[in-house]
């Protein structure tokens, strides 16, 4: 039996829902609950949701999702879609949660009564994780949970949250994670305080996988660029880019260092501690996306695949491709018809 590869760290996320790599395996699953306060930013939460949902899309039922009012009644969103909550938040839906997201908006009342906080009080104590969206930080603050942490709030709401919370320090960030607070002051703010939320209990691959669905902004239909940290050395940033534009006809190792103007052994050093491979690998793995990609959103002949992607033969591609994802290219959803 023929041993599967693995994709380098850097490239694993843009395959990840096509491995099937966790198919069979117990699932520890966490819950998430979102408190939606009256005109709450839906992009905000949407944005929470989506990126939750995208999760169990890569890797099923990883996580729950509940909706929450403060009331057994509609809530009016700040778009002013009316959203029917799943349940009224209570004392005994909170032990049934990892997470509770309070999401507010620009018009969100700064009002919170004793029952909820209360309500806020009690998931602390029972170690639920607590965030805050938009000015969803000033809930937490009212309720004296914010004390020794550093948070993100909506810049409108910044001197309220200051006034209460005096051992809070509120940042102008757009979201903050500190332990065991997440807070975000915008939507996108709020997408990559999930993103860090989902990191933390599982792993970057499953993240960058989401970010890769959720964030990619260029047309499915172009090439698929590799996500590169914004920490990646210039030398090895001009590598990287070096063998995307050059997946036809692949360059020697020498040339790219000669463009790079670095030798050998510094660039294998480069690509060793930023992104953990070697650059024959990490080549290889471009090279296998762009086919995957080419399979599954063109009418090209796996024959025409392999020329495209710089494979000596549609042999040696299809070898290389089972040892990838565990079937033939022949085998290959074909999602253009």
């Amino acid at each position: 039996m023929v041993e599967r590869r693995q994709f380098s760290g850097a490239m694993k996320g843009k395959n990840l829902r096509f491995l099937k790599e966790h198919e069979g395996q117990p699932v520890l699953q966490a819950r998430a609950g979102f408190l939606l306060l009256e005109h709450f930013s839906l992009p905000a939460f949407t944005q929470a949701l989506d990126t939750v949902v995208t999760a169990n899309l890569l890797r099923p039922e990883l996580f729950s999702t509940k909706t929450f009012g403060l009331k057994d009644a509609e809530v009016i969103s700040d778009l002013g879609l009316v959203i029917r909550p799943d349940a009224c938040l209570s004392h005994a839906e909170i032990q049934n949660l990892d997470l509770l997201v309070v999401c507010g908006g620009y018009r969100t009342h700064l009002h919170a009564d004793e029952a909820l906080i209360n309500l806020l009080q009690d998931a602390a104590e029972q170690g639920v994780t607590l965030a805050g969206v938009w000015n969803g930080a000033w809930f937490l603050g009212r309720a004296g949970l914010l004390e020794g942490y550093r948070c993100a709030i909506h810049p409108e709401h910044r001197p309220a949250l200051a006034e209460i919370a005096k051992l809070t320090q509120v940042t102008s960030e757009a979201y903050v994670v500190d332990r065991d607070r997440l807070t975000a002051s915008s939507p996108t703010g709020t997408f990559y305080m999930a993103l860090e939320w989902i990191r933390g209990l599982y792993d970057k691959a499953l993240t960058d996988g989401i970010e890769d669905i959720l964030a990619f902004e260029a047309s499915r239909y172009r090439r698929i660029k590799p996500s590169l940290n914004v920490s990646v050395s210039g030398p090895l940033r001009e590598v990287v880019n070096l063998m995307d534009a050059n997946l036809e006809e692949p360059l020697e190792m020498e040339t790219l260092c000669l463009y790079a103007g670095r030798s050998r052994r510094q660039i294998e050093r480069l690509f060793k501690e930023q992104l953990g491979t070697t650059p024959q690998r990490y080549y290889m793995d471009l090279r296998i996306t762009e086919a995957r990609r080419l399979l599954q959103h063109t009418t090209l002949t796996i024959v025409e695949v392999s020329v495209a992607c710089g494979f000596v033969s549609p042999s040696h591609f299809s070898k290389c491709y089972s040892s990838y994802f565990g079937y033939r290219p022949s085998r290959e959803t074909r999602l253009v018809k």
